[in-house]
């Protein structure tokens, strides 16, 4: 009995460690509140699960991360495979990490050489 309770209670504590840690990964907590934009060069593209993500270098700060929504949801917005390519100019809104040292951020809108995907529309701030 005393090993059953205790493969039960390790078993509770992986669980909670992995909610904890993914809610930590796919929240917001992470980042500012404000929003800002960004404008550069795309790098390169990952349209891998956990988050399709881009490279972008930027004329004055360098190489960022962004990271857009969960696969399904950035292929609802319409950004899919091929939609941007290393070479292309992008403009993302979004809100970047609280870290400042951490050049990342998480896109709720992204324009690709003048079209316009909104990854999280209905959190758009228009400023």
């Amino acid at each position: 009995m005393h090993r059953r309770n205790a493969v039960f209670a390790a078993s509770a504590a992986a669980i909670v460690f992995a909610a904890t840690a993914a809610l930590a990964h796919h929240g917001w907590a992470w980042a500012e509140e404000k929003q800002t934009e960004l404008t550069g060069i795309v790098r390169s593209v990952t349209i891998a699960p956990p988050h399709p993500s881009l490279e972008v270098e930027t004329a004055s700060d360098g190489l960022w991360k962004i990271e857009l929504g969960n696969p399904r949801q950035t292929q609802r917005a319409g950004f899919v495979e091929g939609t941007a390519k290393p070479g292309d100019e992008v403009v993302v809104l979004g809100n970047r990490s609280l870290d400042l040292s951490e050049k990342r951020m998480k896109a709720v809108r992204i324009t690709v050489n003048g079209k316009v995907f909104d990854i999280y529309p209905d959190r758009i701030q228009i400023n």
